[in-house]
């Protein structure tokens, strides 16, 4: 069946990525002391590229899996997810090899977002010089700070330039002038 561009929600909207109906529940605990905990209940979101949306609510409220679902990393109870191109991803905890290098975590990421090898070498650079850590470019993760870690975390989210980039809370450990240059990039 081929898609007419009139038919797909996304042609009119120019969403990216969109979130419809999510609904999610944790189940915790073994019966009889088994305990549930609704976080999503029917949530939807759309997102255009460029566009800049705020997340907010208590902590415990569901945030952090609502991303988790957009980004496919959780599958929802009940909705829908459609996604349209690449999106950028930065987790509240990083998730990185502490045993490779920054550079090694740029090589392994630009391979899984396909970017070649030329391209991939001056996004890596870009976001270095942007973000001001270039010299943790040999640097095992180990060795890494808070700071320089949410660094990488935030620019392996930004390597393919994507057009959604959801973060999820990206400045935790960053000095006044990251935090600065991360509003600027966003």
């Amino acid at each position: 069946m081929t898609a007419n561009a009139n038919s797909d929600p996304r042609a009119l909207t120019g969403a990216v990525l969109t979130g419809s109906g999510l609904s999610m529940t944790y189940r915790r605990g073994v019966w009889p002391r088994r305990r549930t905990r609704e976080v999503l209940r029917g949530a939807s979101v759309s997102l255009a590229a460029g566009e800049v949306v705020g997340l907010v609510g208590e902590n415990g409220s569901g945030k952090t899996t609502m991303l988790r679902i957009l980004v496919g990393d959780l599958h929802p109870d009940a909705g829908a997810v459609t996604r349209s191109g690449p999106l950028g991803y930065c987790p509240q905890v990083a998730q990185l090899y502490p045993r490779l290098t920054s550079n090694e975590h740029f090589e392994l990421f630009a391979a899984a977002y396909r970017i070649t090898g030329a391209q991939a070498t001056a996004s890596r650079d870009a976001l270095y010089d942007q973000l001001d850590f270039s010299r943790y470019a040999d640097a095992r993760v180990a060795e890494l700070s808070g700071g320089t870690l949410a660094k990488l975390n935030l620019a392996l989210a930004l390597l393919p330039d994507p057009p959604v980039l959801l973060l999820d809370e990206p400045d935790a450990g960053f000095d006044w002038d990251t935090y600065q240059r991360l509003w600027d990039i966003v």
